[in-house]
Order: C-alpha cells, then sequence, then structure tokens
C-alpha cells in the first residue's frame, strides 16, 4: 500500500468518525434546545426576563473552564454567541 492510498484510508476514516460527532453534536443541541425551552416556560413564574447578560457571561465563563482545545475560548464563545442566539429566537 502506497503513503498515498493509506493517507487516502486515514482521511475515509476521520470523515466518518466527523459524521458521527456531528449527528452527536445535533442531538446534544437539541436537548440543549429543550432545555432552554423548559426554562423560558418557567421564566415567568418567577418574574425574570427573557435575556440575562449575567447568565451568558456564567456560560462564556464555564465553556472556557471546559475547554482543553484545540479550540480557542474565543473560538467557543464566538460558537455559543451564535448558538445562544438562535436559542433566543426558538419558538416552543
Amino acid at each position: 500500500m502506497t503513503d498515498e492510498s493509506r493517507a487516502q484510508e486515514e482521511i475515509a476514516a476521520h470523515r466518518v468518525r466527523i459524521d458521527e460527532v456531528d449527528c452527536e453534536i445535533v442531538r446534544l443541541l437539541n436537548e440543549r434546545a429543550a432545555e432552554s425551552l423548559a426554562i423560558r416556560a418557567l421564566k415567568p413564574q418567577v418574574h425574570w426576563g427573557l435575556y440575562d447578560s449575567e447568565r451568558e457571561e456564567e456560560i462564556f465563563a464555564h465553556l472556557a473552564a471546559c475547554n482543553q482545545g484545540p479550540l480557542y475560548a474565543e473560538n467557543l464563545r464566538e460558537i455559543y454567541e451564535t448558538i445562544l442566539h438562535v436559542m433566543k429566537e426558538m419558538r416552543g
């Protein structure tokens, strides 16, 4: 087997794993969305507004603490800013 064909096989294997990881990410995002909707439904009962900037900063700090790389904290913040925006726009 040549180096090129070995590399092609490895690329294919990595792509299969990426597809599996992507499906897991989608499952987890949907789980997160369900939790967000549950919280949104409860907030009026405790007279809380829908947007909580302090909570968002807590989330970003928690992500930075969890991060073991190779993503940088700024990358995670950018990704999660989009996720949080989508969660706020979601209708239950």
